[in-house]
């Protein structure tokens, strides 16, 4: 079995799982986030760890606009063009180009909302939400529409799919729960749905940078083949298991990215990771519930990686 198909296997529920991928990622230091520097480090962190899921760090953050001080001014943020986003496309182009053959490369992708916060920044965008949404809403229309320039540049240049960090819903992150659903949740399913529809393979991510989450469940409509997500939810740990079945998919995690796998010994990650498999359930993927800290050893990595390589489900 292939990494691509050992990969896509996951989501086939007719098949038992055999072989247990694994995938860890972490961002780079500035000078490989674009271009050909971009192609080689991703490459080079790939082979050296011998993972399973080519994931493609999302390193273009959408310009601040320091224009946006009112509700209102939401209106006028400005769309960006394809050509914002070459630089990163180029990274695109050369690592499915190199890895796409052999394994399953995805894209990843901050959602909407998430994109909204590098515009006005996130403090002044939750407090406009709680002032007046329906005018926040039209720039969240803009921004869509120009991470769908970003999404559909990615797809003709041939990822498999993508790599879906959504955020919102964390406890006390927003004034009120409705505004979520009001203004995070539609644009979150316009880019997942339109995903979904033509990719063979998507992460949906639930990410807890900023906040943790007392409840997970306004995301379980959201699309993806698998989820992946912090399992410490209102103080409780979900397992792997409990989550897999919340969201009707397989699950993808189960080592916490702040533990040993980073700041520990090799033989650390292999003992977190052993400790991981033996509560997995089947079918699923070994990774960390996020990004791993820059400066982890990926000798670590690597080690976690073998230990699932070797397990016996």
């Amino acid at each position: 079995m292939t990494k691509r198909e050992a990969v896509l296997a996951v989501a086939d529920a007719s098949k038992t799982q055999t072989y247990i991928p694994a995938a860890f990622f972490m961002h780079f230091e500035p000078q490989y986030h674009e271009g050909r520097p971009a192609v080689e480090k991703h490459i080079e962190f790939f082979r050296f760890t011998g993972m399973d899921l080519a994931k493609i760090q999302y390193e273009r953050k959408f310009p601040s606009d320091p224009g946006v001080v009112s509700p209102k001014d939401w209106a006028q943020v400005k769309p960006l063009s394809r050509a914002f986003f070459e630089p990163l496309l180029e990274a695109v182009d050369g690592i499915v180009q190199t890895l796409g053959p052999e394994a399953v490369v995805i894209m990843t992708l901050y959602s909407p909302f998430m994109c909204a916060g590098h515009v006005g920044g996130p403090e002044r965008l939750a407090a406009h939400m709680a002032e007046d949404p329906k005018a926040v809403r039209e720039g969240m229309e803009i921004i869509t529409d120009s991470l769908m320039v970003f999404v559909n540049a990615c797809i003709e240049l041939g990822v498999d799919g993508f790599y879906h960090s959504t955020q919102g819903y964390e406890a006390g992150r927003l004034a009120h729960p409705d505004l979520f659903h009001e203004c995070v949740k539609p644009y979150d399913l316009r880019v997942m749905r339109e995903i979904n529809a033509r990719c063979r393979f998507s992460v949906l991510h639930v990410c807890d940078y900023h906040a943790p989450y007392d409840d997970l469940s306004p995301f379980v409509e959201y699309p993806g083949t698998v989820v992946n997500c912090n399992p410490i939810v209102g103080g409780r740990k979900m397992s792997g298991a409990e989550i897999a079945a919340m969201f009707s998919r397989p699950f993808m995690g189960g080592i916490d990215r702040k533990g040993p796998i980073g700041s520990g010994t090799e033989e650390d990650a292999r003992r977190v990771a052993r400790e991981a498999l033996a509560e997995a359930p089947s079918p699923t993927i070994l990774a960390a519930d996020c990004t791993i800290p820059p400066g982890s050893p990926w000798a670590n990595l690597r080690a976690a990686i073998e230990e699932a390589h070797a397990w016996k489900p």
